[in-house]
């Protein structure tokens, strides 16, 4: 008897699975009508959190691992293999707009306060119902070795009565399906109330046996007491642990797998159904034990550890956002995949806040279970396990060929050919996606983004990124990354297109930096460029009017050396000579000027340029004619006329020469033309 138990290292806690340590083949059933149901206004259930965590699991890539199956819902035949034809007769025909009708009958059934009638009622208990017998139907097909279907696990659900939220009793179905191929079928339950519907469908028989950890004592359903064993043949082989509020992790897991383990290796299940409710979790609206996440998933990997074919199904759970993270979390551990702490982004991300993390903590309350009283019930279990002598046997006989109502490989095989006959353009059909299970020694993951948007699944880190402008300092954006405390940090930029941008901004950096180490060499061209551009904005009128007078002036001072001549000593005309010559021009050299002004302009601006700083800074005296009169020259006349106008050729000088320009000007070296 004890070479069929799974081996178990009871000190350390450990389950060790039995065989190989291959992966499992997990089949995971979700219908995405579920979340559209919703029973009424403030009632603490609510499908929505089947929804949010099938969001999770899409998002983690936990899809990846498993085939995904969207079962066909359970007709009135199947439900009718459990409950009686008056009661599914009396769900599928009532509704809000005609419940007033059924007044009678809504008695009669329990329907009404906290099992109300809403929109669409048989058609969430047929998805709930097809979901758990479609997984029992894979495993007794050999398909797979863990189904999943977090829509069901409604165990209050009686044979002809609604209770606890619970219309159909998919648990008892899906068992029902599992024992026409297997001698004995083990039901576990932690959710935090009794699994009361199922233990009392199999109260009498040996081949299923019941086990629930639940609160008792003055708490709904008010059943699951250590007495209860079962009847007739079924005697022991109903168990019940009842707890007090505030069980934690480690009491919890103190009495579970010796429990567990005791089971089987007395009993030696063929099947497993688990019922993973989630209102034993710590801080849940309805429940009163203090379960953190890990806790309640250890009794899902303990469970996986003994390599018997296992039915996961859900069950209660009032908080949403913490029964979606758990039963997530739950998932990925079934198929070994990794799962990281910080919760991905989905369209419910804002559920999870303010951690946005994928844990469910313990919170202070406090454990009414002593040690002392878990160690009483845990061996008076025990002790009525033992009871049991042996394995009870089954009585042989023909299994039959087809489940009532389930699919067959015939089926399956024919649904293929039809798929791929009405998608032959399509590379990846969706029942094709659903069924793919990625290998962990693929090179890359297949690209079917399309496909995964369809189904919900988000990227996270788009192949773009958003580029912030450092020269635009009054635009400010949040890059994501924390600020480092001495002000410096390196970002690695993942995207194409950034490092493009950001190559191209280095390159003005340095140039810019080249630029500024020549500043010195290349100072007088920029002004001279800058000048011309200035100037060149004057009118050809003006440039004549300044050659007139540039002529005038050079006529006046030919008129004045000839009376100098007349009346000066003739060794001093040398001297009066390189006067002239240094402050004016000869007739030929003036003529020369006026004949090449117009033709060139530029050389015209650049002479008067380098005029007008040195008739500023000339120490000598202005010169007199005989008359009395100043002598006139090029630059001072020049300089004169534009002191006295107010016109546009001013203006434009002004606007093309700044301070920095005239600076700079006075320090060169420039000497007037002879």
């Amino acid at each position: 008897m004890a070479s069929h138990a799974a081996p178990v290292d009871l000190a350390n806690g450990n389950g060790i699975a039995l065989g190989s340590a291959s992966p499992k083949k997990v089949a995971y059933f979700y219908d995405s009508d579920i979340g559209n149901f919703a029973y009424v206004a403030g009632h603490p259930m609510k499908p929505h959190r089947i929804r949010l965590a099938h969001s999770l699991i899409m998002n983690y890539g936990v899809y990846k691992k498993m085939e995904i199956y969207r079962a066909k819902p359970a007709t009135r035949l199947e439900m009718t293999q459990f409950h009686t034809d008056e009661y599914i007769d009396f769900l599928q025909k009532v509704s809000p707009e005609n419940m007033d009708n059924f007044q009678r009958e809504q008695t009669k059934f329990n329907v009404g306060d906290d099992c109300p009638v809403f929109d669409g009622l048989f058609e969430f208990c047929g998805i709930s119902a097809g979901g758990s017998m479609e997984g029992a139907a894979r495993l007794n097909r050999q398909k797979c070795d863990m189904a999943v279907n977090w829509a069901g696990g409604l165990h209050h659900a009686k044979k002809s009565e609604a209770s606890g939220f619970c219309y159909v009793n998919d648990i008892v179905l899906g068992i029902l399906e599992l024992l026409r191929f297997n001698k004995r079928v083990l039901y576990i339950d932690i959710d935090v109330h009794h699994g009361d519907g199922v233990e009392e469908a199999f109260y009498t028989t040996d081949r299923v046996m019941t086990v629930s950890f639940h609160k008792y004592g003055e708490y709904f359903p008010g059943t699951g007491e250590l007495r209860d064993i079962g009847i007739g043949t079924g005697k022991y082989y109903a168990v019940n642990f009842p707890l007090r509020d505030g069980i934690d992790d480690s009491s919890y897991k103190s009495v579970f797998e010796p429990v567990i383990s005791s089971v089987m290796e007395f009993y030696n299940p063929d099947a497993v159904v688990l019922q993973c409710g989630g209102d034993s979790l710590s801080g849940d609206r309805l429940g009163c034990f203090n379960l953190s996440m890990e806790g309640h998933a250890n009794c899902v990997k303990f469970v996986k550890s003994f390599n018997r074919p296992t039915l996961v199904v859900g069950g209660g759970g009032y908080t949403m956002r913490n029964v979606a993270r758990t039963w997530a979390f739950e998932t990925g551990l079934l198929v070994d995949a990794h799962m990281d702490r910080t919760l991905p982004f989905n369209e419910y991300y804002e559920y999870y806040g303010p951690d946005y993390e994928l844990d469910v903590r313990a919170s202070n309350m406090e454990n009414a279970n002593s040690p002392e009283y878990l160690e009483k019930i845990k061996n008076q279990l025990i002790e009525n396990l033992r009871r049991t002598a042996h394995v009870p046997s089954v009585q042989m006989q023909d299994v039959p060929r087809q489940s009532l109502g389930a699919m067959t490989d015939e089926d399956d095989a024919e649904l293929d050919d039809l798929d791929e006959d009405e998608n032959k353009d399509v590379r990846m059909t969706q029942r094709q996606w659903e069924q793919r299970i990625e290998r962990d020694d693929e090179y890359e993951a297949s690209d079917n983004e399309e496909l995964e948007k369809v189904n919900g699944v988000h990227r996270n880190g788009t192949s773009r990124r958003t580029f912030q402008d450092y020269r635009n300092s009054d635009v400010e954006g949040d890059s994501g990354i924390a600020t480092p405390t001495n002000g410096m940090g390196e970002t690695v930029i993942n995207s194409k297109e950034t490092d493009e941008i950001v190559m191209k901004d280095a390159e003005d950096i340095a140039q810019d930096a080249a630029a500024e180490t020549n500043e010195a060499d290349t100072d007088s061209k920029a002004d001279e460029k800058k000048s011309s551009e200035g100037i060149e904005a004057a009118s050809i009128a003006e440039q004549e009017e300044s050659l007139a007078e540039v002529q005038d002036a050079s006529k006046s001072a030919k008129e004045s050396e000839e009376s100098e001549k007349a009346t000066t000593p003739p060794q001093d005309s040398a001297k009066k000579q390189d006067l002239v010559l240094k402050n004016g021009k000869d007739d030929d050299e003036i003529m020369q000027d006026a004949e090449d002004g117009p033709k060139q302009p530029e050389q015209e601006v650049e002479k008067k340029r380098s005029t007008e700083p040195e008739a500023i800074k000339s120490p000598e005296e202005p010169k007199k004619d005989k008359d009395g009169d100043v002598e006139m020259d090029e630059t001072s006349t020049g300089q004169k006329q534009n002191d006295g106008k107010t016109s546009k050729t001013e203006e434009a000088a002004e606007a093309a020469s700044s301070t920095e320009t005239t600076e700079q000007a006075k320090d060169k070296d420039t000497t007037p033309s002879s």
